[in-house]
């Protein structure tokens, strides 16, 4: 029995529970934005003297952590997550060589493209898990903004081929175009998608 190496909840083989890999993929997908609204907020440290300007006394401080300005920038979470996509690489496919250099956006993307595979078969997913959530919490330590909340926006609508609707669970984060339903894998993203999401809703009993 393989236990969730977030939580420790029984996961059947897998080394994520459904909950935190779902949580993972979200992070994954919303790390890029986030960092582009870091390099927003952050000041770019600067070697020279006097850079920054203040009306108070002679000598004052930075109002800027810089500390927080060398290890919270779009340029060490690229690094990290690059990292983690070479790794992932090397276990999944050994002999292939290193994946070429990519900015976080690509990155992030390509890992949440494998992260079925990730949470099923690497060793580290684990430590991949609490790493971006290292990366999520610091950046919106700069930004002043909290974890977004999953929207329900209803069940999803789509049938199979035998005329069937799916019906499981449709949520998404705020801001967020694309949803891809985890069990029938019908993808919303169009203005007709979620038209047709919203009118087929089950109507409430009375």
């Amino acid at each position: 029995m393989t236990e969730c190496e977030t939580c420790g909840a029984d996961t059947g083989g897998r080394y994520l529970c459904e909950r935190h890999a779902v949580q993972l993929a979200a992070r994954l997908a919303d790390l890029p934005t986030l960092y582009a609204e870091v390099a927003e907020c952050l000041v770019p440290r600067r070697s020279g003297p006097a850079e920054f300007v203040s009306a108070g006394p002679a000598g004052p401080r930075s109002p800027l952590d810089e500390t927080v300005l060398d290890e919270v920038n779009t340029a060490r979470a690229a690094e990290v997550i690059h990292l983690w996509r070479v790794d992932v690489q090397r276990v999944r496919w050994p002999h292939h060589g290193a994946p070429p250099p990519a900015d976080l956006t690509a990155d992030c993307r390509w890992i949440g493209m494998e992260l079925e595979w990730i949470v099923q078969h690497y060793p580290g997913t684990g430590d991949l898990a609490r790493e971006v959530r290292e990366l999520e919490l610091q950046a919106r330590s700069i930004v002043g903004d909290p974890a977004p909340r999953p929207q329900r926006l209803g069940t999803c609508v789509a049938r199979d081929e035998d005329g069937a609707i799916c019906g499981a669970v449709i949520s998404r984060l705020p801001g967020q175009a694309r949803v891809k339903c985890r069990w029938c894998g019908y993808v919303y993203e169009t203005e007709r998608d979620w038209l047709m999401l919203l009118h087929f809703q089950p109507s409430e009993a009375a």
